[in-house]
Formats: C-alpha cells, structure tokens, sequence
C-alpha cells in the first residue's frame, strides 16, 4: 500500500503541474494563438516611404504639425487601419507643345496640370466620377529644387476624406 499512495501523490503532482500548464496556456496563449491565426483586430503599423518611392494604392494618413513646403516622407500604413489618403495616380508632367521639359515651369503650370491630370485619374480608379463621388483628392507637386536637381517631374494624385477615416482600400469602391 506504501507504494500505491505515492503512485497517488506523483499522480496528483503532475495533474497539478499539467492544470498549472494549461491554465497559462488559455491565460496568455490568446495572443499567441490569435499569432498563429491571424488577428481580427488590424493593427496600425505605420511606415515612413520616401515621396519618389510611393506606389499606387498604398494608404496614408497625412504629416502632422505644422504646414511644410517640402516633403522628403509620408506614413504609409495599411489600408486596412485607419487612413484619410490613398494614392491613385503619379502623372509625369509634359510642358504644353513647343514647351522644354527641362524648364521648372512654376506653381500655377504644375498646380492646373496636377487638378486636370488627378481628375482624370479618378474615375478608373475609385469607379465613380469624381463629380459624383464622397470623396476628393488632393496631390503633391514636384519642387523647384528636386525638378532641378533630380528631373522630378511627377505629380502624386491622392484620394482623401474629409470625414470618417477610411478603413479599406477605395480602388472600384464606387464611394
């Protein structure tokens, strides 16, 4: 009988250190499991991208702080977290005819080519006419300096909102 009331004890020892286990498996194996499966929470990441590396479709949420006249980054972050920006379009501006490509042709040139060339962009895009749409767009310019220096000559065309965040890219949303 000795030997059977320690077989107990040694049983009873390791159902206690096999409960423990599993106790702290459900207690912290949530985020552990949820790892392995995916989350159903996204969760926001946000990625600075340099404004020459931005590709179509990727989400932003736009600089905080004050107003700058030149931006060398955006946060880029999953279209599926929170954002106010998607970018559409990257038209590369061409001086009207007879017009030198190489020549900085200034704010007002740039600013109507950037309101006609991300309008027209709009509809294949999001589907819908910009006209009828509930969102707008907005675009960032090349500067003086990076036209000189870098032969940037593209314009970056983004969709945006004004309101609710959006949470899902808004290619063919028809928003």
């Amino acid at each position: 009988m000795a030997g059977r009331g320690l077989l107990r004890r040694g049983a009873r020892a390791r159902l206690l250190v096999v409960g423990l286990l599993a106790v702290l498996v459900l207690v912290s194996g949530c985020s552990w499991v949820s790892g392995l499966f995916g989350s159903s929470t996204p969760t926001e990441t946000s990625t600075p991208v340099s404004v020459f590396e931005v590709a179509i479709g990727q989400c932003f949420n736009p600089p905080t702080g004050p107003p700058t006249v030149e931006l060398s980054d955006l946060t880029s972050v999953s279209c599926t977290a929170p954002h106010t920006q998607e970018s559409y379009a990257s038209p590369t501006y061409k001086a009207p005819a007879g017009g030198d490509d190489s020549i900085y042709p200034g704010d007002a040139a740039l600013v109507a080519f950037a309101k006609g060339s991300c309008a027209q962009s709009f509809t294949p895009y999001v589907g819908v006419s910009y006209l009828d749409s509930s969102l707008f767009f907005t675009y960032l310019l090349p500067s003086a300096r990076s036209w000189e220096q870098g032969k940037d000559r593209t314009v970056l065309c983004f969709v945006t909102t004004t309101g609710k965040p959006l949470t899902a890219t808004v290619k063919g949303s028809k928003l």
